[in-house]
């Protein structure tokens, strides 16, 4: 039987029988929270004897905590690794002297709030596996987040546990491969059942995985709509970052980011933490990116991605990548995660395309909609001025231009405090534009140094981005980036531009 994978996507039966008939894999399954449903596929096709070590599940909160220790929250990243540890260290010290020579020793994972009966909670779990890749090995791991989407309790479990046999099967027979581990997570199922919205690779055989790529393709492919990850490049689970939590979210192509960018969430800061209803030390500020944006050349640039997220961790700042290309969803995905006050800052020159209704064809409401959409959460847009260098003219929220026909609704909305102008800017930046910034970097123009952070300019400098590139006698000189595509496979577009 050839247990790789192969060109047809195999069964979830095939994965699970192929891990049972493979002698080095040993290990326990611990599942709270759904069922015993991942463990049941391997128990389901047969020879489970030599792969199952222990099958357990420890519902009762003072039995769990009994086992793994306390913890504050049951369905969390600190009780999966709990689980982790407890159950691969008693395999370790229980059989690795008597079949450590011949075996790769695993632990499997999930804590998961599967469906109530009555409907009302969050349906979402954490799903892992520590494990070996070979016979003594270190020990490497994989964690996830995962969100269930169907809406029957039954059908939660059935999806749990395809995606935990999709995520034993990658762990043993893809690690080499994290790509083809990542597209593999939804075999025989589909994103409308299942989002993984965060994923972390870790130990010997993913050390030279960049988790921060690994979020981009869970994007790029679909299995989530949105990934995020630290300044320090920590992959983080969006829902625990934005719970409950006043969210302000910047977008931009950060290409790279400039004194403008800075300046634009400084002065939205000021605003926004002046709200009534908004506790500063609370505030979540986000640098977002689109799908769209990344991929505006065509296919992903991945050493052009790497840049733009590095410079924005030079200046400290969480960064979202998201396929929420339309404003009213990015709206709506933030107040899934809380209720209180959301803030998005834009420039003067995207609140007009805000207010271009061929961009709302698609939606039955038309920009009415949109708009009822986005704002419907109590949220407001920080404008930022935007200079007419030929004239010296700023564009604000007083003078912009809207067609007749919607100045009685943008008037409404600026009246009721929806759109709000950044009076608070520094005028000096206005002249910085990132397009230009970029041309000077690749044109060998050093004075692209005085539009953008002093350590932005030391990563640009040191790494070599955006095609900046310094000679043998110190003077920058030109060069030219070949684009890196991320893979073969084809990347998902938006329909609507910004």
């Amino acid at each position: 039987m050839n247990l790789g994978i192969n060109t047809e996507r195999p069964t979830t039966e095939r994965k699970a029988l192929a891990i049972n008939l493979d002698p080095r894999r040993y290990g326990s399954f611990a599942e709270i929270g759904a069922g015993q449903e991942v463990v049941r596929w391997f128990f389901r096709v047969g020879a489970a004897a030599g792969t199952i070590a222990k099958s357990m599940s420890a519902y009762d909160m003072s039995v769990s905590d009994a086992i793994y220790g306390e913890c504050e929250r049951y369905v969390c990243r600190k009780r999966l690794e709990d689980m982790l540890e407890h159950e691969h260290s008693l395999n370790l010290q229980r059989l690795r002297e008597s079949r450590g020579d011949t075996t790769s020793f695993f632990a499997f994972a999930d804590t998961v709030s599967a469906r109530n009966f009555h409907g009302t909670n969050e349906c979402h779990g954490w799903i892992g596996i520590r494990f070996q890749a070979h016979p003594r090995d270190q020990d490497s791991q994989i964690i996830m987040h995962v969100r269930m989407l169907d809406t029957e309790n039954a059908l939660q479990q059935e999806a749990l546990g395809i995606v935990g046999v999709n995520l034993l099967y990658g762990a043993f027979f893809l690690n080499h491969e994290p790509d083809q581990l990542v597209e593999s997570l939804l075999d025989n199922l589909s994103t409308r059942r299942i989002e993984i919205d965060m994923i972390e690779f870790s130990g010997i055989a993913f050390r030279h995985v960049d988790n921060r790529v690994m979020s981009l393709r869970l994007v790029q492919l679909g299995l989530s709509n949105a990934a995020m990850f630290s300044a320090d490049g920590e992959v983080l689970q969006p829902s625990e970052v934005l719970y409950k939590k006043p969210i302000l979210v910047e977008r931009g192509s950060f290409r790279p980011l400039t004194h403008v960018n800075v300046d634009m969430l400084r002065a939205a800061q000021e605003r926004f933490h002046a709200e009534a209803d908004v506790e500063a030390d609370e505030v979540v500020s986000l640098a977002e990116i689109t799908m769209r944006n990344l991929q505006a050349n065509g296919d992903i640039d991945l050493r052009d991605f790497l840049a733009r997220v590095d410079v924005l961790a030079a200046s400290g700042m969480t960064v979202l990548i998201s396929n929420y290309f339309e404003y009213y969803r990015l709206a709506a995905y933030l107040a899934r995660h809380t209720k209180k006050k959301i803030g998005i800052t834009m420039g003067a020159a995207s609140l007009c395309e805000l207010f271009d209704e061929k961009y709302y064809t698609t939606l039955d409401g038309g920009i009415l909609e949109s708009f009822g959409r986005l704002f419907k959460n109590d949220l407001k847009l920080y404008i930022y001025p935007l200079l007419n260098r030929d004239t010296g003219e700023l564009t604000t929220v007083d003078n912009l231009e809207v067609a007749p026909e919607l100045r009685k609704l943008y008037r409404y909305l600026v009246d009721k405090g929806c759109i709000e102008q950044l009076d608070n800017h520094n005028p000096a930046h206005l002249g910085t534009f990132s397009r230009e910034v970029l041309r000077l970097i690749q044109t060998g123009d050093d004075s692209w140094r005085e539009h953008v952070p002093a350590g932005v300019a030391a990563v640009i400098e040191e790494r070599a981005f955006f095609g900046y590139r310094r000679s043998a006698k110190g003077t920058q000189t030109k060069v030219s980036t070949l684009p890196v595509p991320l893979n073969a496979i084809p990347i998902m577009s938006s329909s609507v531009p910004v």
